[in-house]
């Protein structure tokens, strides 16, 4: 992708050394850009490829230090939800969002030109069984199992949307599906998959079914579709970014199965554990429409990358 949008402006990655930020990293620097990126409680990040400003999102002063000079925000620091966080820390992950995002919009505010901030849409969503729309957000609430969360991720949208109306700077907004790839530490759905695969436990045991449904995008993909966003979306319009079909987590396991060289008899699905919704699937049509934005990883060539970057830099 082309990133001449970019060209001699100062891009800020916030959590740069994350999951999502460590791919943006990387697709910047690929297109001739060498951004600024926060890193708190990480270890160092090559100075080679980044500006690197050690800041605590969480203060005022550290958010404005972060934002100064800077044209174009990619805010990617915080923490994320799943079903373990969900049912043991949400509370601090939720406080910890609120005030990062919170106080990375009023610093960006008095300085910036265009900021990019994630709603998380598919917990944000109200839990219909069919691929949702952007306009289908408000039209009910967040699953109960994801009601704070989602709650609080609906604000950001809200927040951003208010800050785009009161002040120069433009914030759009991206609702990802779930994402997977390289530098995923995460305990989502896929890299613990993969983690446990590659080990070799066995029975490979998995909670549910099997046949919960769920939109998995690769990190690059979400990173082609966001800088996009970043380039052509309108301020305060959501757009959904994900593969645009729902599989289904049997159908994941069989193929993080066969990448890691394992059969998949040795599969056993627990259907008397709990799992959160049956469905998340999310319609895509607007970020073809707006962005002409199509993934560009198949679901198996995805997931075989993101086991070979396992094998080569994590240990099991």
């Amino acid at each position: 992708m082309r990133l001449d949008f970019l060209k001699d402006k100062k891009v800020l990655v916030t959590g740069g050394n994350g999951f999502i930020g460590r791919n943006f990293v990387d697709a910047l620097v690929k297109g001739g850009i060498r951004p600024r990126i926060t890193v708190h409680n990480t270890p160092p990040f090559s100075s080679d490829v980044a500006e690197v400003i050690y800041a605590n999102l969480t203060n005022a002063a550290d958010c404005a230090k972060a934002c100064h000079g800077v044209d174009f925000i990619i805010h990617a620091a915080g923490g994320v939800a799943n079903a373990g966080s969900i049912r043991s820390n949400l509370i601090g992950t939720m406080v910890d969002n609120l005030v990062i995002t919170t106080r990375l919009l009023e610093a960006a505010s008095n300085s910036c030109k265009r900021m990019l901030i994630f709603s998380s849409g598919t917990t944000a969503y109200p839990s219909y069984t069919y691929p949702v729309k952007e306009e289908d957000m408000w039209t009910g609430s967040p699953d109960p199992v994801y009601f704070g969360y989602g709650w609080m991720r609906r604000y950001f949208e809200l927040f951003g949307e208010y800050v785009s109306n009161a002040s120069a700077l433009d914030v759009v907004i991206c609702r990802p599906t779930a994402p997977y790839g390289r530098y995923d530490k995460s305990n989502h759905v896929i890299p613990s998959l993969m983690r446990r695969a590659l080990s070799g436990e066995k029975p490979f045991v998995i909670w549910g079914t099997g046949e919960e449904q769920r939109d998995f995008l690769h990190a690059s993909d979400l990173v082609h579709g966001c800088l996009l966003l970043l380039e052509k979306g309108k301020a305060a319009d959501p757009v959904n970014i994900g593969y645009g079909s729902a599989v289904t987590v049997k159908d994941v396991a069989k193929i993080i199965m066969k990448a890691v060289g394992r059969s998949e008899d040795d599969i056993v699905f627990d259907s008397s554990k709990p799992t959160t919704i049956p469905v998340r699937a999310v319609d895509c049509s607007k970020a073809k429409r707006l962005l002409d934005f199509s993934p560009e990883l198949s679901l198996e060539a995805g997931i075989y990358d993101t086991v070979e970057w396992f094998k080569n830099n994590t240990r099991v």
